[in-house]
């Protein structure tokens, strides 16, 4: 079976682990440190905050970034549900603006709609979908005449850049980023996650967040009386100043994660000639397109989405993905809009309302894109699909 995503483990990523596993620390440890050096550097960030998932990494970002039940977190419709629920999790409330037909990330002019019917908003998240960057710079323009603050969603997005050359990641256009690290991502860590950031008062709160909002930094004590004995700091005392969580990492996998980085330029290089394949493949067919007409150089392409006209095809999606299962190729679907879930629309959200959105969706289908993909399966993939296409 061919899926459509996958890790890649070597050796030496082997190896990484069974080193921490020998070291004798396996959490709380310096690995986890050398994980956030290694990712602020990358991306340019001056903080990186690592926390147990994506998910933990959005809302713990979502709460220092404000959202509370007066407030209003926005975000793209076309993404997995942790985005929105990041709003949820902080007690807020969760308004969505529709996405761009051609690069299926967040609307600038939606997002400008969305930001007048939500004045209470605090936090924007767009989602740089498949890998691909949204419009950043005018994303912030919009954020900041509302007084809100930018949370970029780079779950699928580490190692991609803006048109300036300048790596996702590095909060040029946000006060903070998240990544995720889980297995079919652009690097694998088992589960695992990531805040980066420029604010050092951010990177401080996200430190006590993530550890039950224990402060066990050089910050201002509170209690000063219980702190010091004679003017010393007592060696075991610590406060926790706010209600956090347990959302640690562990040395054993930033260990892996950090073996992982040391590919990641060969990864992206391999997936962007997946993609260029794919590009060619498709780009004569009447009835598959590819999801995203633009930026492929630029972007993680850690998925591969294309549009089927279904009806044209006289064929669901659900008999397409069938008959590619039968000749060996898994597939997926990138995303069922947010606001279709059930959930959702008990809070009032209607799908109807997001109908760019919704038109992918109708047609999407997420083909296979991971490291290990060969040309020669890769071509398999291809010629299977357009039988069933073009039959």
């Amino acid at each position: 079976m061919i899926p459509y995503g996958k890790h890649y483990l070597g050796e030496d990523d082997i190896q990484a682990v069974v080193d921490v596993l020998r070291s004798g620390v396996l959490t709380q440890g310096p690995i986890v440190e050398a994980f956030e050096q290694i990712i602020a550097d990358y991306v340019g960030a001056k903080y990186a905050v690592a926390v147990s998932s994506g998910t933990a990494a959005l809302h713990l970002a979502a709460l220092v970034a404000g959202v509370n039940p007066e407030t209003t977190l926005i975000t793209s419709p076309i993404t997995f549900v942790a985005s929105a629920n990041a709003g949820l999790y902080a007690g807020g409330k969760v308004a969505f603006a529709d996405v761009d037909s051609e690069s299926i990330n967040i609307s600038p002019s939606a997002l400008e709609a969305a930001l007048e019917a939500n004045p209470s908003t605090k936090a924007i998240v767009p989602v740089h979908f498949a890998g691909l960057p949204c419009d950043m710079p005018v994303i912030k323009a919009l954020a900041d005449k509302a007084e809100a603050a930018v949370i970029e969603d780079a779950a699928h997005a580490l190692g991609a850049s803006y048109p300036d050359g300048q790596r996702v990641g590095c909060c040029a256009h946000s006060l903070m980023t998240i990544f995720s690290f889980h297995p079919v991502k652009a690097i694998a860590a088992g589960e695992g996650g990531m805040v980066t950031t420029n604010d050092e008062t951010v990177y401080r709160q996200l430190l006590r967040l993530r550890s039950h909002g224990i402060n066990k930094l050089d910050d201002l004590l509170l209690d000063m009386d219980h702190a010091y004995t004679n003017g010393v700091k007592n060696m075991w005392y610590y406060e926790m100043q706010e209600l956090g969580f347990h959302y640690r990492i562990t040395d054993i996998q930033c260990g892996l994660a950090i073996s992982q980085m040391k590919k990641l330029d060969a990864f992206q290089a391999h997936r962007r000639k997946l993609v260029a394949r794919y590009d060619q493949a498709f780009s004569g067919d009447k009835l598959i397109k590819p999801a995203q007409l633009g930026g492929k150089a630029r972007s993680g392409n850690h998925i591969y989405p294309v549009r089927i006209n279904f009806e044209g095809l006289g064929r669901s999606r659900n008999q397409v993905m069938s008959l590619l299962q039968e000749a060996g190729i898994g597939s997926q679907v990138h995303y069922m809009p947010v606001p279709m879930q059930p959930l959702y629309q008990r809070l009032g959200q209607n799908p109807t309302d997001y109908p760019n959105a919704m038109a992918y969706y109708n047609e999407a289908l997420t083909i296979p894109m991971f490291f290990d993909l060969t040309f020669d399966r890769q071509d398999y993939v291809i010629k299977s699909l357009l039988e069933i296409v073009d039959a």
